[in-house]
């Protein structure tokens, strides 16, 4: 998020697009030949880009990732992503450099379902981040959450949904993170790090209710420290996915947290998943 509150990014590198259609319904089930690098941008002028790659897209080294013609790096001390994507479906171009600069990270992964199939490692969960982009015109600084996920099943067989927040805080951030598993059980994450990644206590929250998504009725809830929190935008309202700001109290500080909202039942719907090549193309060649 800008310092101003008037722009938001996401950025996520896919190496097996766990939301991709064309992956589920591939055969082979080949992680390396659904990769994709997704660019979402918030605010005026909003895009939309995630255009599905196949393994000859895709190069990667210990500090190097390209997919296709985008590109993230890292030299030690920041992370570099170069972006270069176009929206769907009406072709817009997306493109630019985002650096990354985390002042420290956290210790490893924590595993989301019983069986470890899953693993979740929010490494630096608030750095400065710069973004400069050529196309559209747009510069702007802020504090930039990054995280990994990996995983040895799918998604939509381990859990049946989520909801996640994160929080800047005065020194660090705080995260939520709320796993509803596919065998009844669940587990609710309350973190908090400081700006180095130094886990700190914080006192689990209390849960607090949140308005459905106004187009497609996704089901939204956080904590909260009164058990109250309210939206303030909604960035992303989708058949099974949404994506919020809300204002709440964490840590007995006022905040505003980026809040997501997963609903892997909706996701396996058939009728879903045929909706998706619409903002999901695929090229199987390298650009």
């Amino acid at each position: 998020m800008s310092e101003d509150g008037e722009h938001g990014l996401t950025l996520i590198a896919f190496i097996g697009s766990v939301f991709s259609p064309y992956y589920a319904w591939d055969p082979a089930r080949d992680p390396f030949d659904h990769c994709a690098l997704n660019v979402v941008l918030y605010g005026r002028p909003g895009r939309f880009c995630m255009t599905e790659r196949g393994r000859a897209a895709l190069a990667r080294d210990a500090d190097h990732i390209r997919i296709g013609p985008s590109a993230m790096e890292w030299d030690g001390t920041a992370l570099t992503i170069r972006i270069d994507e176009v929206t769907a479906p009406i072709p817009r171009r997306v493109r630019g450099t985002v650096r990354l600069h985390p002042p420290g990270f956290t210790r490893g992964p924590f595993t989301l379902d019983a069986a470890g199939d899953h693993r979740w490692w929010p490494m630096a969960p608030s750095s400065p981040v710069e973004v400069r982009l050529d196309e559209p015109a747009l510069a702007w600084r802020g504090t930039a959450y990054f995280d990994t996920n990996d995983g040895d099943t799918a998604l939509e067989d381990s859990f049946t949904s989520w909801t996640w927040c994160r929080a800047d805080m005065p020194d660090g951030a705080a995260i939520l993170y709320d796993v509803r598993r596919r065998d009844g059980s669940g587990q609710n994450l309350s973190l908090r790090f400081d700006r180095a990644g130094a886990r700190r206590d914080i006192r689990p929250p209390l849960p607090a209710a949140l308005p459905p998504t106004g187009l497609w009725r996704i089901p939204r809830a956080t904590r909260s420290d009164d058990g109250h929190a309210r939206v303030l935008r909604t960035f992303e309202d989708t058949p099974f996915y949404a994506r919020s700001l809300l204002a709440s109290t964490l840590g007995g500080e006022p905040v505003q947290a980026v809040h997501e909202s997963l609903s892997l039942a909706r996701f396996r719907n058939p009728i879903v998943r045929l909706m998706l090549p619409f903002r999901m193309p695929r090229r199987a060649a390298s650009h």
